[in-house]
């Protein structure tokens, strides 16, 4: 009796197994990029084998690492499959990101086109452009999630994508090809994760630390090329090698997207996509890009080595926040500082700078919303006002963790090496359990690290700059008068879902009328936007005490024009750091600890 319940237990397990398998037959995807005009792509998925758990095709809500809602089917213009035959199926809409299959057994040929993010408007929630699709005569980006799909219960089928492109064009991606020219990934959160930029593209590659590095470019006016990109980075990868000890990729692709503005960068586990203002190659613009570049580059460690269940079995359909993207984002822009002032990139004096601004940042946003509360809440709209700050609170946290972890291992061990060990204990396919991490950090460093985490991380106490930089003999000071005069707006302003909104007004401000959240739209009568308000403000500081200008706001609907004049202000310097003359040898020593890697 006891062999036959084995034997059904086997069979049951068995059963089981092949009940969840992953999908062996591969959806075959074409997209006809040859067909440019009316800024659609036209997409046809070949299928078989679909059973009623496939009877619904799902259009991506989100991606990992927008930390937005994206809502795709927003985007699609027309829908339709078909049996084996060619005819026509019954299909309907079922929700803004799904069609359903009225009879999914005999499709065999999925047809629709959907219109590129970056050109077509959308009410709401309009998706970052880095993380967009964009069709041009000479260029096409993808996103995944912009262009594909999947039927429901196929999210983890292998994928092949024919793309059919004029002959002269060059492809920038980090996915491989197989024997038909395809571009394969082994399943749908690949091919999310793959970027792919097309076109009239210059290309350039190295190898560090055992990695190949391809760098493509798509440059508007042809003014910026991937060979000068790439020489600028060399030493910012150098570092990247040797705080990481070794890269955890074979290979590494950096597409960069130059044209009429700049909106960020996208991480992904084997490539980054920029998208920056085009202009003249300079210095200046290059070790901007190599900045920035630095952040997305280690990700490669976080989330890529090091995430979370959550990021592991990405939810597609629903929005699922994870508490740790202080790790994914913060502690990766505390590094690509780190790296950079170990590397000797950055000196002393800019890596201190650094801090200053982040905390300015910090400031100027609700010091009061914890890193754990942005990283639970940063799919809302609420969340999303906040959503600047993981880099800035997030680093700034970060770096007091590094100083704590080295204070308390005398000198030996780091955020870096702690990183490092977590990466390996770790790794691209195991993830750490969402609820247990701070447990399992814990639990790999110090007992005291629990109350760092409980007061900084998951409270929002004052952040100990004074205390954490004074061990290692740099001074803090918050407010330091300039015994001078300068003038001040008398308000600041933030950027709000792609609206200019006021906010923290001085006295002048409230006299004349205006009102926290109030829409500034317009300067003297000129329209005010995102790229020509650093302009707007220059001029405005440079006006002198007395002298008005006209601001036009937005409020309920209705549009209002105040008089506004600067006003004068005690000139201060604040959140400065520098190294104290009179530090003791221990502090001293530390320092010199806190800038190598250990």
């Amino acid at each position: 009796m006891k062999i036959v319940r084995l034997l059904f237990l086997a069979l049951a397990t068995l059963f089981v197994q092949l009940a969840i398998a992953k999908p062996t037959t591969p959806l075959v995807y074409e997209v006809n990029l040859n067909d440019r005009a009316d800024d659609q792509f036209k997409v046809m998925l070949h299928v078989k084998g679909l059973t009623a758990k496939n009877d619904v095709y799902q259009f991506a809500t989100t991606a990992p690492g927008t930390y937005q809602v994206m809502d795709i089917g927003r985007y699609v213009r027309s829908f339709k499959a078909f049996d084996a035959k060619g005819r026509e199926l019954k299909t309907r809409q079922i929700s803004t990101n799904q069609w359903k299959f009225d009879k999914p057994k005999k499709v065999r040929i999925i047809q629709y086109s959907i219109a590129e993010t970056w050109d077509t408007p959308v009410n709401e929630h309009k998706p970052y452009n880095m993380c967009g699709t964009s069709i041009e005569k000479d260029h096409v980006l993808i996103n995944g999630q912009g262009v594909f799909g999947f039927p429901s219960g196929m999210q983890a089928a292998p994928i092949e994508v024919k793309l059919t492109y004029p002959a002269e064009w060059i492809v920038g991606t980090a996915l491989e090809t197989n024997g038909k020219g395809y571009f394969k990934a082994a399943t749908y959160d690949q091919i999310v994760d793959s970027p792919i930029l097309l076109g009239r593209l210059t290309k350039a590659s190295t190898t560090v630390a055992g990695a190949q590095i391809d760098v493509y470019t798509y440059s508007k006016t042809d003014r910026i090329k991937s060979d000068q990109l790439l020489n600028n980075m060399q030493s910012m990868l150098n570092a990247a090698g040797q705080f990481l000890k070794q890269l955890p990729v074979k290979r590494y692709t950096f597409l960069y997207h130059f044209e009429d503005q700049s909106w960020g960068a996208w991480e992904h586990s084997y490539s980054s996509e920029y998208v920056m203002k085009e202009g003249e190659f300079t210095k200046k613009l290059a070790d901007n890009v190599t900045s920035i570049a630095a952040h997305e580059f280690f990700h490669v460690v976080t989330p890529l080595n090091i995430h979370s269940e959550l990021i592991q079995q990405f939810n597609f359909v629903t929005p699922t926040p994870s508490e740790h993207l202080w790790l994914y984002e913060g502690v990766t822009e505390w590094a690509s500082d780190a790296m950079q002032l170990r590397g000797q990139i950055m000196d002393l004096p800019a890596y201190l700078d650094e801090l200053s601004q982040k905390i300015a940042y910090d400031k100027s946003l609700d010091t009061t919303y914890s890193l754990s509360k942005l990283g639970l809440t940063c799919y809302t709209d609420e969340g999303q006002r906040q959503y600047g700050n993981i880099y800035a609170r997030g680093a700034l946290v970060a770096g007091l963790l590094d100083i704590r972890l080295l204070e308390l291992s005398n000198g030996k061990r780091g955020l870096r090496e702690v990183v490092n060990e977590l990466a390996t204990t770790y790794g691209p396919n195991k993830a750490f359990p969402e609820k247990e991490f701070f447990s399992i950090f814990v639990n790999k460093t110090y007992p005291e690290i629990a109350d760092f985490f409980n007061r900084y991380i998951k409270a929002t106490e004052p952040l100990p700059f004074r205390e954490y930089y004074g061990k290692l003999g740099i001074i803090y000071t918050p407010v330091a008068p300039l015994g001078q005069k300068t003038v001040s707006p008398g308000l600041k302003v933030r950027t709000t879902d792609g609206k200019l909104r006021l906010s923290e007004l001085g006295e002048s401000a409230r006299k004349a009328g205006l009102e926290e959240n109030d829409e500034w739209i317009a300067y003297n009568q000129q329209p005010l936007t995102g790229a020509n308000a650093p302009d707007v403000f220059k001029k405005i500081l440079q006006l002198k005490p007395g002298e008005f200008y006209d601001m036009t706001i937005r409020r309920n609907g209705q549009e209002t024009t105040v008089k506004m004049g600067v006003i004068e202000i005690d000139d201060t310097r604040k959140y400065q750091f520098q190294p104290d003359p009179q530090a003791t040898l221990q502090q001293r020593q530390l320092r010199e600890v806190w800038q190598q890697n250990l």
